[in-house]
């Protein structure tokens, strides 16, 4: 919904940015009240492609072009449930006389289909390191911070020791997943005295079985760049989230985690360790981690029902199946 209003934010001269100034001059807490569907949205929770200040720049015109092609679709096929995101669907189907079909969370959905080779067939971009799940195994439930920042964000060199000393001094297990490339440049090295201090709590991997993780017991809370693959795994796992968005439409998906659903916080973009160390204590202990945390397993039990047999988004996917079948045309 948000990269549909994009020509919106145009014509209301939102965007593009006067000056590259107005990312950080607070320009990007105007707010934008008028999208159905989608209360209390400032510019900065609007994905990031708005943030330039060339009307030309080629990944917002090819997000334009996109955008105008939806009105000439034949169906819009989603990875999400009902009843996390109501109103903005319910907007949606005011806007298209198409049928949208809501067939998420697919790593529930999936679970519906008939054992098979088949479904051992992953997307993963990187080589899964499977010890982590032994690892956790000797960890109490609701112990350990699970840390991904998926397979695309990078930070500097200084962000990422920052990350590392407010996990440690958190005084939380974690298991962390540091990609070779994760540092904008360079390799990812963590200090020695990091990881003399983290020696028994703390376990450092290229990639792991995040879905597997993210179902394990032990696992507590997830810091998390916020992608819609992760929040959505995050949410079959019931587990509560800390979110530092990178870019793309990360930004919304952290706003309506935090504001709107109540089962994250945000991490500041400058981070800090300081504010690491606080926010997982918050997380993993505190009074708002327990009340995030009693809303996610809300949203679970909802998103387990949704793909049930007979749940909306099962019977969503039986739809478009039978509708494919009998000669609906997807563009």
């Amino acid at each position: 919904m948000a990269f549909l209003h994009y020509k919106h934010l145009i014509q209301s001269a939102l965007v593009p940015l006067k000056d590259k100034s107005d990312v950080t001059n607070g320009y990007l807490e105007t707010m934008v009240e008028w999208i159905a569907g989608m209360k209390n949205m400032r510019l900065k929770d609007f994905p990031t492609f708005i943030r330039t200040t060339d009307i030309n720049e080629i990944v917002l015109n090819y997000i334009l072009n996109d955008m105008e092609r939806v009105a000439s679709a034949s169906a819009l096929i989603i990875n999400t449930f009902s009843d996390l995101e109501r109103q903005v669907l319910s907007a949606m189907s005011s806007m298209f006389t198409f049928p949208i079909y809501t067939i998420g969370p697919l790593c529930l959905l999936a679970r519906q289909l008939p054992k098979s080779p088949l479904n051992s067939i992953g997307s993963n971009l990187w080589k899964e390191d499977m010890s982590c799940m032994e690892w956790l195994d000797g960890k109490e439930a609701s112990s350990v911070v699970y840390v991904n920042f998926g397979s695309v964000t990078v930070m500097t060199n200084k962000q990422l020791v920052e990350f590392a000393w407010g996990l440690a001094d958190s005084g939380h297990d974690f298991l962390w997943v540091i990609r070779t490339d994760l540092v904008r440049g360079e390799s990812a090295v963590l200090p020695q005295e990091f990881m003399e201090k983290i020696h028994g709590r703390g376990m450092l991997t290229g990639w792991c079985p995040q879905e597997q993780v993210l179902m394990h017991p032990a696992i507590g809370g997830f810091l998390t760049h916020g992608g819609w693959n992760s929040t959505l795994e995050s949410i079959c796992g019931g587990v509560p989230m800390l979110c530092w968005p990178f870019f793309s439409e990360q930004q919304t998906n952290c706003r309506y985690m935090c504001s709107e659903w109540g089962i994250a916080m945000e991490i500041d973009n400058n981070v800090e360790k300081g504010e690491v160390q606080r926010l997982i204590k918050e997380l993993m202990a505190g009074e708002k981690g327990k009340e995030m945390k009693k809303k996610v397993v809300e949203l679970k039990e909802l998103a387990v029902k949704a793909c049930e047999a007979g749940g909306l988004s099962c019977l969503d996917m039986e739809k478009l199946v039978n509708d494919l079948m009998s000669g609906l045309d997807l563009v």
